[in-house]
């Protein structure tokens, strides 16, 4: 089966991509507003993009011309943590992916401990392993075929990396046995980490 991405369904193509296009790492982004009120939403359109400068992106969809809480936080002030999850705290990281109101406040909801970060406004969530601080560096919207945006990409460059050291080993290595980290797959399911194997690089 072959399909022409101009003649499938949006809601096809976003199957099949979902499905596709995996494990996915998610990325749980954490902001704050003009107000000082803190937000905290998953996105699993998220990767590494560079290590040296250490950059990651996430992209960010734009429903009925609006953008999402995320993205106009990360406009307004160009600060962000990425905030990596667990099976420990893959619920409450859920229970965030929620339609809230631009003044509610996720880590509330949600019982998470908002912690200071180090370089940025927003908060890390202290429940989580790892956390990225992140200052935008670039950020650029997708248009469809009538020129609406769809999207907005944000690259954030890394300027502080928080990692818990009970996941760290030996030689700056992470022990996946303690870390447990959660993957997206397709609908409502999700991965942990299954049988490892390795392959000699040529």
């Amino acid at each position: 089966m072959q399909y022409n991405t101009k003649e499938t369904d949006e809601t096809v193509l976003y199957k099949l991509l979902t499905g596709t296009i995996l494990p996915r790492p998610i990325g749980w982004i954490a902001t704050i507003d003009k107000n000082g009120v803190n937000n905290l939403a998953p996105f699993s359109y998220f990767n590494m993009v560079s290590s040296y400068p250490p950059c990651v992106m996430f992209s960010t969809r734009r429903d009925n011309n609006k953008n999402k809480d995320t993205l106009n936080n990360v406009l307004h002030n160009n600060e962000f943590v990425v905030n990596l999850v667990t099976t420990d705290n893959v619920e409450q990281m859920n229970t965030t992916s929620g339609n809230f109101a631009p003044d509610v406040d996720e880590f509330t909801v949600t019982h998470l401990t908002p912690i200071d970060s180090v370089s940025v406004k927003p908060k890390r969530v202290k429940e989580s392993l790892v956390n990225l601080e992140c200052e935008m560096i670039h950020h650029y919207f997708i248009k469809d075929k009538d020129e609406n945006e769809t999207a907005c990409v944000v690259i954030g460059e890394i300027k502080i990396i928080h990692i818990d050291d009970s996941i760290l080993s030996e030689n700056n290595r992470i022990n996946l046995d303690v870390y447990k980290p959660v993957a997206r797959l397709a609908g409502s399911n999700y991965g942990k980490i299954g049988e490892i194997f390795s392959i000699k690089r040529q």
